[in-house]
């Protein structure tokens, strides 16, 4: 009997007449219904965990990225609704009924009661920004910690410095257009806080693309940096989504074998923010131990040639005005939210800013040697996430300088090295809730409703949780068989099969031999333990 084959049938039949494999599914994909108990316990509201038989990686609409930036959006939606009560307006001259002239309504301390404090909003007036001052050109002179007037510029990198006089750009020409053609308007630094905060939403939905393919696999881990509850306190603090997503975009082309064009990135980043040449250092390290100097030299030239086109004019043609970013770095003292801040007032002493520069610099050293050695000496060579997520973390550790807001940094590096999300979350609400008793520093004696203790207790809990990251980290890379990463295929309990990433991230360097390492002790090998349920996959 023949049997007549169906064009229309959506598998493909052998010789037997048996339904071929449907290639259509994506089978690898990690599941977090299924391996993560907070998803898994989430997903109740909507039915459950996915089903067994579920065809998954065949919608054309609802696709991860998609419902990744959705996430995001809801999420940045709440970040600037908290900065909203800082962008009132009241009249100048304190009288609604006969007032024309408007102001920002900044009275009895509304931002830091508020909890709304931005600093893109307080940087519009302070780098002269109102008045259309073209960065690094135009200077102004202050009063500096030691009373005598020091002469001030822009205070940021080239890439941040004109991405903020671009925008306040934009704000001039909206408010002459509303005086001109009464198009709806507002105070300039208010245009000037939502035309910033449009871009930097955009910088932030790039960082969650980059992140997501790198994760590949688990794609759907990037939730949480969606949902991030440092994202929602301080997307628009300040102006960092912008070095954010040029170190995922590095990460990513890195990932996907393309080394000149992380180092372009890497450069781009350096020249917003200082940090992402971090990621550069983590590449030396594992290409070293991998043999893959070629890859390396060519992310490293880019990054240098990169950074250089950016940043020459700007030092030919305003060369004391580049300078005043490092020069700021240089003579600031130990920020409130530093742990040498603490050990400060513990000892009761002030520190010589020569010399906590001198400590700070050196223990940075440390750190990046210290992670020298475990590149090196690791029983098998380290993820790239994991190790660029040790080197921010211990810079951060180490600075004089921890600004709330830099904190950002480790959520996407965190993602995709630590696959742990109730540790992750944890340690993300510890951080975001900071931001309370941080503004309570600023409001006037009778104002304040919490101790400056508090304040010291929060900051040590901070560092505390972002230690215990490290710490999972370092114990996943010395026992790379309890790395759920490396250990686990699509559904969480099977072995990972040979062919499957030895790195997601990893690039040349996923599954390449080593050539250089450093012998530590042999411990004893230990095969994979299948978890015993899913929940422990978190």
């Amino acid at each position: 009997m023949l049997v007549e084959h169906d064009p229309e049938a959506p598998e493909s039949w052998d010789a037997a007449g048996a339904p071929a494999v449907d290639r259509r599914i994506d089978s690898d994909r990690v599941l977090p219904s299924r391996t993560d108990v907070v998803v898994r316990e989430a997903s109740d509201v909507v039915g459950g965990p996915v089903g067994r038989h579920a065809a998954i990686g065949r919608s054309r609409l609802w696709t991860p990225i998609r419902v990744l930036f959705l996430l995001a959006l809801c999420a940045m939606a709440f970040g600037w609704f908290g900065k909203a009560a800082c962008l009132q307006q009241a009249p100048a001259d304190g009288n609604t009924a006969t007032g024309t002239q408007l102001r920002l309504d900044w009275d009895n301390q509304r931002q830091y009661t508020n909890l709304c404090y931005s600093d893109v909003i307080g940087l519009f007036g302070a780098e002269k920004l109102d008045d259309g001052a073209l960065p690094y050109r135009t200077y102004w002179f202050e009063k500096g910690a030691d009373g005598q007037q020091v002469k001030r510029y822009m205070e940021y990198p080239v890439v941040t410095g004109m991405y903020m006089y671009g925008v306040s750009w934009l704000a001039h020409q909206w408010d002459s257009a509303h005086a001109k053609w009464g198009v709806p308007g507002a105070l300039e630094v208010v245009l000037f806080f939502d035309l910033a905060a449009l871009g930097l939403a955009l910088f932030w939905l790039v960082t969650i693309w980059a992140t997501a393919l790198t994760a590949r696999t688990r794609v759907w881990a990037t939730w949480l940096a969606a949902l991030s509850p440092l994202v929602i306190v301080h997307i628009f603090t300040n102006f960092d989504a912008i070095a954010m997503a040029m170190v995922a975009l590095a990460i990513l082309f890195w990932a996907r074998r393309k080394p000149w064009l992380a180092g372009v990135f890497i450069g781009l980043g350096t020249a917003a923010k200082l940090y992402p040449v971090l990621v550069l250092v983590v590449l030396l390290i594992l290409c070293l131990r991998a043999g893959r100097v070629r890859e390396f030299a060519a992310a490293a030239a880019a990054a240098v040639l990169t950074w250089t086109a950016v940043n020459l004019p700007i030092l030919i043609l305003y060369p004391q005005g580049w300078w005043e970013f490092f020069r700021y770095n240089s003579d600031r003292a130990a920020e409130q939210d530093s742990l040498y801040r603490i050990i400060g007032d513990a000892a009761g002493v002030t520190w010589n800013t020569d010399v906590l520069n001198l400590v700070s610099l050196g223990l940075v050293v440390l750190v990046v040697v210290g992670l020298g050695a475990v590149g090196f000496s690791a029983p098998r060579r380290p993820r790239l996430a994991q190790m660029a997520f040790l080197m921010v973390a211990g810079f951060l550790l180490v600075n004089k300088v921890w600004s709330p807001q830099y904190s950002l940094w480790l959520v996407p590096l965190a993602v995709l090295a630590i696959p742990h999300t109730r540790l992750l979350l944890a340690w993300m609400v510890v951080d975001a809730l900071v931001w309370i008793p941080r503004m309570t520093l600023y409001l006037d004696p009778d104002r304040r409703w919490l101790p400056e203790q508090w304040f010291t207790a929060a900051i040590l809990l901070r560092a505390a949780m972002v230690l215990a990251l490290c710490a999972v980290v370092l114990w996943q890379i010395w026992h790379p068989e309890d790395d759920l990463v490396r250990r686990r295929s699509g559904d969480g309990f099977r072995a990972r099969p040979a062919g499957m990433l030895d790195d997601p991230a990893g690039g040349v360097l996923d599954g390449a031999p080593d050539r250089i390492t450093i012998p530590s002790r042999p411990r004893a090998a230990r095969p994979p333990t299948e978890p015993a349920h899913p929940s422990t996959a978190t």
